[in-house]
């Protein structure tokens, strides 16, 4: 059994910041990737930034420059920083993550809860 437990979203103005967290806990052996996807009313959920387990990032056109991604093997835990937000960063933010779990051959994708950000003009 795994759980995703997301934090962090929250009310910011237009030009601020915000730090997403997103914790994995339960029977894992290895985590293959770890990031973040959103979602706005409306708008099909994408992709907003990955870190893999090489090492790898990969971010949306939409947020290069403004957010950085991050690790923490040891915690089993992923940040996004995210800066100079503006109103269309308004969404459901979505942990994702690739685990290898201790009782089964492959990995598998699990998904939080979500968690709310907006930004206010």
């Amino acid at each position: 059994q795994v759980q995703l437990v997301e934090s962090g979203g929250g009310l910011v103005q237009a030009g601020g910041s915000l730090r997403l967290s997103c914790s994995a806990s339960g029977s894992i052996d290895s985590i293959k990737a770890m990031g973040w996807y959103r979602q706005a009313p409306g708008k099909q959920r994408e992709l907003v930034a990955v870190f893999t387990s090489g090492g790898r990032t990969n971010y949306a056109d939409s947020v290069k420059g403004r957010c950085t991604i991050s690790l923490d093997n040891a915690k089993n835990t992923v940040y996004l920083q995210m800066n100079s937000l503006k109103p269309d960063d308004t969404a459901v933010y979505y942990c994702n993550a690739v685990l290898q779990t201790y009782y089964y051959t492959s990995a598998s994708t699990y998904w939080g809860q979500g968690t709310q950000v907006t930004v206010s003009s």
